[in-house]
C-alpha cells in the first residue's frame, strides 16, 4: 500500500490599504528566513481557517480584525509550494484604513506596510497569493 503524505494547514492574509499598501511581516525563522512573506501560520487543532487568519494576523502584526471581515480569495495546495513538506493554505483578504497601526510581534522579525508598485522578495508562493487578492479588488 503506498505512504499517504501528511498534509498541514495554514491560514494567510493579504491585508491591503485604499492607499495601495499590503502589508508584510519579515520572517524569523527558516525556512525563507529574514524574507518577507505575508501573514499566517498553522491553523491549531479543529480551528476554522478564517479564525485562524485573523488569529495569526493579530498575533504576527497586532492588527485585529473581525473574522467576518476576511473574504477567502483562495487555496493553494500546489506540492512543492514550501520546501517543509506539504502545505495547504487558505488565504483571505481585509481592507483596512490607510493609517492603520501596526507592531511586530510571535514569530515575525518586522512587520511593515509596503508599496504594491515596490515589493520586496516574498517567501513562498505569497507573491501569487498578492496577486490573486488584487484582481478581486474593485
Amino acid at each position: 500500500m503506498p505512504e499517504t503524505e501528511s498534509i498541514r494547514y495554514t491560514a494567510d492574509v493579504v491585508a491591503l490599504t485604499p492607499g495601495g499598501n499590503v502589508l508584510l511581516i519579515e520572517r524569523g525563522w527558516p525556512p525563507f528566513e529574514g524574507v518577507w512573506a505575508l501573514p499566517g501560520g498553522h491553523l491549531d487543532e479543529a480551528e476554522a481557517p478564517q479564525v485562524a487568519g485573523a488569529r495569526e494576523l493579530a498575533e504576527e502584526t497586532g492588527l485585529h480584525v473581525n473574522v467576518g471581515d476576511l473574504h477567502r480569495i483562495g487555496v493553494w495546495d500546489q506540492p512543492g509550494r514550501d520546501p517543509r513538506g506539504r502545505y495547504t493554505t487558505f488565504a483571505y483578504m481585509v481592507i483596512v484604513p490607510d493609517d492603520t497601526p501596526i507592531t511586530a510581534g510571535d514569530d515575525a522579525r518586522n512587520a511593515r506596510w509596503w508599496p504594491l508598485n515596490a515589493l520586496p522578495e516574498l517567501a513562498f508562493d505569497h507573491a501569487d497569493i498578492i496577486n490573486a487578492a488584487l484582481s478581486r479588488t474593485p
